[in-house]
């Protein structure tokens, strides 16, 4: 949301309808959705819409979020919600970050893209860190261009080979800090309450609902 020069802007209230979700992915849909459900909202997303993925041109994970939810809600006539979110690894400088899907390739193979962030690790030497983060940007847009952005992330520790089939993305290859699984071993309701996402969905919901 842009600065106000006349003071702070009053963040925008969500009223209860149909809400656009700006994502392509199923996993992230669904999760969003589950995240979603006591508020009142109507999940619709992108695809359903047959609505354009826009090219992600952001430096950061909150422009690439407001990016997504901007087009939706302009071409939709509906509020949107974008998430844009990705896993940040110390030994690769940040990398894949805001590259995240990109590193799964046009077919989203995230084995494929697992597996190149656990070579480039071996790679960076024995003492390289295994440390790690998901960051999780939301972007809340109006078709009448205003937007509310939030960001939240989970710190963890990468392990191989990857463990469990739930979950998507690089969470079979993530155990967060205190846990003993990883993602892809943990219940999906165990995630949704302590995740990268779920964290940034606890700061729309106190600023939005």
């Amino acid at each position: 949301m842009a600065d106000d020069p006349n003071g702070p802007q009053a963040i925008r209230k969500l009223l209860p309808g149909k809400l656009v979700i700006a994502s392509h992915n199923p996993g992230k849909v669904r999760e969003i959705r589950a995240l979603l459900g006591p508020y009142g909202v109507e999940p619709i997303s992108a695809a359903d819409l047959d609505l354009p993925e826009p090219e992600e041109t952001g430096t950061t994970f909150i422009a690439n979020a407001e990016l997504k939810a901007m087009q939706a809600a302009d071409l939709s006539g509906l509020p949107a919600l974008s998430d844009d979110s990705g896993l940040c690894v110390d030994a690769l400088l940040g990398d894949p970050g805001i590259f995240s899907a990109r590193w799964a390739g046009p077919a989203k193979d995230f084995d494929l893209a697992m597996a190149s962030v656990w070579q480039k690790v071996e790679a960076a030497g024995p003492g390289a860190s295994r440390s790690a983060h998901f960051v999780c940007a939301l972007a809340l847009a109006w078709p009448d261009g205003h937007v509310e952005a939030f960001e939240g992330r989970v710190d963890g520790t990468l392990v191989w080979p990857p463990r469990g089939g739930n979950g998507f993305g690089y969470d079979a290859m993530f155990q967060p800090l205190g846990h003993a699984i990883s993602f892809g071993e943990m219940d999906p309701e165990a995630k949704h309450a302590m995740s990268h996402r779920a964290d940034a969905f606890a700061k729309l919901v106190a600023a939005v609902f």
